[in-house]
């Protein structure tokens, strides 16, 4: 049985109260949070090779983030290294290869460009798959740290098995 009790912060002037769940031993119920020396990172090695583009992506960002783990912290970059062979096999639904634009511009007056989803895919396979996980990361300081822990190649090769990557099924 649990017992309740009021506990105030140290901001006792703006009226803020935290509720503690005090057990029987007398011991606190504590949320432990992440601290970047102290995060495990895994290798994961994932194959693109006919998965969905969106789906494959919203995978990949969670492990990145490192929503998969038990001390996941919003605060902290949590997240496992990802490698994705296979990238110029990847499949997108429906008519994305001719309609689906991407756009960047120079900076220049007149410098916008744009290229489908099927000419990047052909170019530059990679691009397509980081461009879909930079998406959904978050957009804050720690989103360019966990895009750096995703490699990702066209091919079935990777140089990356001396980390021994264990493999990540979706």
């Amino acid at each position: 049985m649990a017992l309740f009790r009021y506990v105030t912060p140290l901001q006792k002037n703006h009226g803020l109260y935290y509720l503690q769940v005090v057990l029987r031993m007398g011991k606190f119920m504590k949320t432990e949070v992440a601290k970047a020396e102290n995060v495990k990172r895994d290798w994961y090695i994932v194959d693109a090779q006919d998965a969905v583009l969106g789906r494959l992506s919203t995978q990949i960002a969670s492990v990145l983030r490192g929503k998969n783990k038990v001390l996941f912290t919003p605060s902290v970059d949590t997240g496992d290294f990802v490698i994705v062979i296979n990238a110029e096999k990847i499949a997108l639904t429906g008519r994305k290869l001719a309609d689906k634009i991407y756009y960047s511009h120079s900076g220049y007056v007149g410098g916008l460009k744009e290229i489908s989803a099927g000419k990047l895919l052909e170019k530059k396979p990679e691009d397509l798959i980081k461009k879909a996980v930079k998406g959904m990361l978050p957009k804050n300081k720690l989103a360019s740290a966990m895009l750096s822990k995703l490699k990702i190649y066209a091919g079935p090769s990777h140089p990356h098995a001396a980390q021994q990557p264990k493999n990540l099924a979706f």
